[in-house]
């Protein structure tokens, strides 16, 4: 069984996610590539002790990258994006 460390892997921070946790109280996760919805949810809500209205995911495909001047590619690991919206009353110190 998985916990909440397992499921959660960083708080991703950039100038979007930026404006989206401050005009529409919504917080961007980087999560296991196998957790769902549920699982992002109980994490997010038993970790921060706030109350979560939705959650979002999405899917990236790792990119095919070349190491220094060798004609072989090799790949990045696929990972995924979690995008959790939060009650009115609920936010989080990620700083």
């Amino acid at each position: 069984m998985k916990n909440e460390y397992d499921i959660i892997d960083t708080v991703l921070v950039s100038d979007k996610n930026d404006y989206l946790m401050e005009e529409e109280n919504k917080y961007v996760f980087k999560v296991s590539v196998d957790a769902n919805k549920i699982e992002v949810r109980k994490a997010i809500e038993k970790l921060f002790d706030v109350k979560v209205v939705s959650v979002n995911i999405m899917n990236y495909a790792g990119k095919l990258k070349r190491a220094g001047r060798s004609p072989k590619m090799g790949r990045r690991a696929n990972w995924k994006k979690a995008i959790v919206t939060l009650h009115e009353e609920s936010s989080i110190d990620v700083y």
